[in-house]
């Protein structure tokens, strides 16, 4: 396929934003989130506390995943992030960005990834994606994001 896997960089913001505004699930709250945790990535990509990575794709910018190890824990981390290009899902991209991931976690000693997202109906098929790299539901904390929105906690356990 042709897909590479990279730390992310200045040059490369524009692109992530514009797949982040027209990612359907995400509201323009959560856009801004995200955007914060971009710019302190980009501020100081070792001191920040994130590992963002992009996938490129021909000179195109197609997704991004951002992770990062948890504070105050022992080989725990979270994924935060992820979002591919919306004209280009179903192509696998999400499970490179993923298998990137989890091969940097584990390569540092990770012992448990974590990932916290929605229960409503637009996250089911993020909620198999996770599912179908390892990831099991933990906890769900009802009403957590508004009414009737649930957080969902996944884990993996590295091997």
């Amino acid at each position: 396929m042709g897909i590479s896997i990279r730390a992310m960089t200045k040059e490369d913001k524009s692109a992530i934003m514009q797949i982040l505004r027209h990612t359907p699930e995400f509201k323009p709250a959560e856009v801004v989130v995200a955007e914060e945790v971009i710019d302190a990535y980009l501020a100081d990509p070792h001191g920040s506390g994130y590992i963002t990575l992009v996938a490129e794709l021909d000179s195109a910018i197609i997704g991004y995943i951002c992770f990062g190890p948890t504070p105050l824990t022992d080989g725990t981390w979270d994924i935060y992030w992820m979002a591919v290009d919306p004209n280009r899902r179903r192509q696998g991209i999400g499970s490179v960005l993923m298998e990137a991931a989890i091969e940097n976690i584990r390569g540092v000693g990770g012992r448990l990834a974590v990932i916290e997202t929605s229960s409503t109906p637009a996250y089911e098929s993020t909620r198999r994606f996770h599912t179908k790299h390892g990831f099991e539901t933990m906890a769900r904390i009802p009403d957590f994001y508004t009414i009737g929105d649930d957080m969902l906690i996944m884990r993996k356990q590295m091997k």
